[in-house]
């Protein structure tokens, strides 16, 4: 596969230093993490830092994430964990190395609904995790795990995407192995109340601050300026 995205470019002039890494995560698909992290990433280049903002289709093309794109293309649609802790220890270092001082990534760490799908169990997952949190330092790291009720949260995927994106989201969770219970909205609500459970379970064990969003009754404004208020304090920016 051909890179589309640039790699991000050295600049010599500038020590590597401190690196923030905001991970915005979410529990289902319509809790507005997207809306999220373009916000986020604009609020931060107001304040004058250097921002990337990694988003989630990136992936497939970001020259540190070749590895991932390419060998879930493979056949297997599935990449092997230590590929993805690979590729994040060098999109982490090639960051550093070009002077950013925070990276705004969106459904990239913690990797779990991913690994969940593919059949790790909550023990391998753990490692994986664990893993990460080597493969970044010394970057420090805040995830933002966005949530809502999953019944709540898919209905509002559909209303705005449509039923094809709603077919398309059922299909690749039936057909992959961990997530083979799944049939219609019902269940996959109920896979993804039990996914939220494991995340948590998961988050806790890591040396990360992790910030907790509950977006049920909030809009997209109220929840980046609840997200803002904690991270001007965290991060020691200007608000």
């Amino acid at each position: 596969m051909t890179p589309t995205h640039p790699t991000l470019p050295l600049d010599p002039t500038r020590p590597a230093g401190p690196l923030h890494l905001i991970a915005v995560a979410g529990n289902s698909p319509g809790v507005g993490k997207s809306t999220l992290c373009h916000s986020l990433a604009d609020w931060m280049r107001s304040t004058g830092a250097t921002v990337d903002h990694f988003q989630e289709a990136d992936i497939l093309t970001r020259p540190a994430f070749r590895p991932v794109a390419e060998e879930f293309a493979d056949g297997a649609h599935s990449v092997r964990p230590e590929t993805l802790i690979a590729a994040t220890r060098a999109y982490v270092t090639e960051s550093r190395a070009a002077g950013i001082d925070v990276l705004v990534t969106d459904a990239l760490i913690p990797f779990v609904p991913s690994l969940v799908a593919w059949g790790h169990d909550e023990p391998a997952i753990a490692r994986v995790l664990d893993e990460l949190a080597t493969a970044v330092e010394p970057a420090r790291v805040t995830v933002v795990y966005v949530e809502d009720d999953p019944a709540t949260a898919l209905r509002r995927a559909v209303d705005r995407e449509g039923p094809d994106w709603e077919n398309w989201y059922l299909t690749k969770l039936a057909g992959s192995p961990g997530t083979r219970s799944v049939h219609d909205l019902p269940s996959a609500a109920a896979h993804l109340r039990h996914e939220t459970a494991l995340t948590h379970r998961l988050l806790a064990a890591t040396p990360w601050h992790v910030l907790t969003v509950d977006v049920a009754g909030l809009d997209a404004r109220h929840t980046a300026q609840h997200v803002r208020d904690h991270l001007t304090a965290l991060l020691d920016v200007t608000p």
